[in-house]
């Protein structure tokens, strides 16, 4: 039980790591989190998307999440889009 305790500790020092360098990142890239669709899309959509499947990314979006198509494509075209300058 401690080796678990002991690793669920350094699970969250590392996730709080990565937390303060994705911070630090967005804000030298001015990205907001609203601006960062990423963050909703499973790695299957991002998988299709980057296969450039976007009608399968849509219908991976919809079925994971049970959005509409039109969200399906706001957040697949933003995706493809890439981070806003």
């Amino acid at each position: 039980m401690e080796n678990v305790e002991r690793e669920l500790a350094g699970i969250k020092e590392r996730l709080e790591r990565i937390e303060v360098q994705l911070r630090f990142l967005f804000k030298r890239l001015g990205i907001s989190t609203r601006d960062a669709p990423a963050a909703k899309a499973s790695p299957v959509v991002i998988d299709l998307l980057s296969r450039g499947d976007r009608k399968g990314a849509m219908r991976a979006f919809m079925a994971e999440t049970g959005a509409s198509l039109k969200d399906a494509k706001k957040l697949v075209e933003s995706l493809a889009a890439g981070p806003k300058e």
